[in-house]
């Protein structure tokens, strides 16, 4: 019953590091504009299902779409995003530098990464009410007895609390990594 509690903290920790990765508006990282959505061909895809990302420099992000036709689209679709960032098209592609950080920015910036680390505290908060739900259920079928629950409900507070606290960390050192000039 906690191995699937241990898996949805594992899997809302990981998507964590990821958005964390997304969030360095400093220096220049596909990983800022690569998921954002376009439309193409009536369909909506992430940048990098249509189109090369790569980095010119640590400040510039080139991005040259498989069909010359989009170069607007994903243009607008970046400007729409409000992640700071201006694209500028060229005649095949998309240049996009990443300007310098105020401290206004890196404020904002900072609120960000407190709301996406509260979004994993929600995730880890509904693995625990999920897997706490089966516990109450195995041990209304007389699965599992009184003093098994309640171990397992401990067990399942234990992980709950060692994945705030690592929430907490990575928004510490996230927040330090921000404000950092």
């Amino acid at each position: 019953m906690l191995e699937k509690a241990k898996e949805w903290i594992h899997k809302a920790l990981h998507h964590l590091e990821i958005e964390f990765s997304k969030l360095q508006v400093w220096r220049a990282n596909p990983a800022m504009v690569e998921d954002i959505m376009v439309e193409q061909y009536w369909l909506m895809w992430p940048i990098k299902n249509c189109a090369w990302l790569t980095l010119l420099d640590s400040q510039t992000i080139s991005i040259s779409p498989w069909d010359k036709s989009m170069i607007h689209k994903i243009a607008k679709a970046i400007t729409e995003e409000n992640i700071w960032l201006n694209p500028q098209s060229m005649a095949d592609s998309i240049l996009i530098k990443v300007p310098a950080l105020t401290e206004e920015r890196r404020k904002d910036a900072t609120k960000i990464a407190k709301n996406m680390a509260e979004e994993a505290k929600v995730w880890v908060r509904n693995a625990r009410w999920d897997s706490h739900k089966l516990i109450q259920k195995a041990k209304e079928d007389k699965e599992i007895s009184e003093d098994e629950t309640t171990n397992l409900d401990k067990d399942l507070q234990k992980l709950v609390d060692d994945a705030n606290k690592h929430i907490d960390e990575m928004l510490k050192k996230k927040e330090a990594d921000i404000m950092k000039i």
